[in-house]
């Protein structure tokens, strides 16, 4: 059976870079623009093009080089916000833009001041105008995860009308269960008249922990883009990464779900947002943490030496990773010890692997992690002789 595909849109450059302190230049964003392209992304979200020149710039720049993905711009539902993106993009092989405007109570109320009329007649001018320019126009309803369904169908078939392409449906701030936001894209689905002329479109943030389970849950229930940044990064506690839904659908065939990217590269590319925005990787982060294929405890140690999906769910170099670690501490078995001075170049036997191992053990204690140094150390102090093979 053929799998749907679902687009991956990346926002790293966008959403991803509010976070405080990763500001990139031009040249940068050239850099990662260029990466994202080759790692297979279906929609590049390069910038909010009136925010500021330099943002203008770079997606202008931006533009010009992307080979393959869709170059967006983000606006406001306002005309000239979508005038400087239109102007933005001209280069883009495939240039969309994205507008959209607050649909819950709190931002009707709060934020526009405004009533439930007003923000459709606004929210359709936009996509009205922003169609003049592009074809492709992705409508956003900010705060959809708090929206009521019913308001939110009203919009979604308003715009769809005006000419939307595609009908981006944010959890903004993170508050929505699996359970709730999947069936927020089944009601979409079932109650939007002209719904199969839109791609439904999952853009989750990380508040709750949430962001990566809603993305999958609304893919389930008929989403076919999801917005991502790599490693997850974006304001506040970040967005859904990437890497882990790419993986997950990947990892979960009978869901029939796939995507473009090509997953051998996702670790480099993690290493490079991570150095250029200076956002370092928790060890513990899935897919592209340090410690993601590493295993200290000696019952997962020995599995793994035995047979590596005992505790392995992904072989590593499907996304890039030379292989996994072996990692020697004092909660480390015999087996891991034999198996990492074998990599040095010791043969040890039985009986001297158990004179070794209560060594190794001594220095393990006062050290968190014993290293390949440590274990030529480990063996001179054990007191027998080995020849090495090395």
């Amino acid at each position: 059976m053929s799998k749907d595909k679902v687009q991956i849109f990346d926002t790293t450059l966008r959403d991803g870079e509010q976070v405080p302190g990763c500001k990139l230049d031009t040249a940068q964003k050239l850099v990662i623009a260029e990466r994202l392209d080759l790692l297979g992304v279906d929609i590049i979200e390069a910038g909010f093009p009136i925010s500021s020149p330099g943002d203008f710039n770079s997606v202008q720049e931006i533009s010009k080089i992307v080979k393959n993905a869709t170059v967006c711009g983000l606006t406001r539902a306002v005309k000239k916000d979508i005038e400087v993106a239109a102007e933005a993009l001209k280069y883009a092989v495939k240039p969309r833009i994205h507008t959209g405007i607050g649909t819950s109570e709190s931002h009707i109320k709060f934020k526009f001041n405004s009533n439930k009329d007003a923000i459709i007649e606004r929210a359709v001018e936009a996509v009205r105008y922003a169609k003049t320019f592009v074809e492709d126009v992705e409508f956003y309803a900010e705060d959809a995860g708090r929206t009521d369904n019913e308001f939110l169908a009203r919009v979604c078939e308003a715009v769809i009308k005006a000419g939307a392409t595609v009908l981006n449906i944010p959890d903004t701030t993170g508050y929505c269960l699996p359970d709730e936001y999947g069936a927020k894209m089944k009601y979409l689905k079932e109650n939007v008249t002209g719904i199969h002329k839109a791609i439904l479109s999952c853009h989750c943030h990380n508040d709750l922990g949430l962001a990566t389970a809603n993305s999958i849950a609304g893919v389930i229930n008929g989403a076919r883009q999801i917005e991502c940044t790599i490693n997850g990064i974006g304001e506040r506690a970040g967005n859904t990464a990437l890497e882990e839904v790419v993986m997950i659908l990947r990892q979960h065939p009978y869901l029939n779900l796939d995507t473009n990217v090509n997953s051998k590269l996702l670790y480099d590319t993690s290493q490079m947002v991570s150095q250029k925005m200076g956002m370092l990787v928790q060890p513990n982060k899935a897919i592209v943490g340090a410690n993601a294929f590493a295993h200290s405890s000696g019952i997962h140690q020995d599995g793994v030496i035995k047979n590596r999906e005992t505790y392995e769910i992904m072989d590593p170099a499907d996304v890039g990773v030379n292989e996994s670690s072996i990692v020697l501490t004092a909660r480390s078995g015999r087996a891991a010890l034999a198996y990492r001075a074998k990599n040095v170049g010791y043969e040890l036997t039985k009986i001297q692997l158990d004179t070794v191992y209560d060594e190794f053990l001594k220095f393990a204690d006062l050290k968190k992690e014993i290293q390949d140094d440590d274990i030529h150390e480990i063996i001179v102090a054990s007191g027998i002789t080995i020849e090495t093979t090395a």
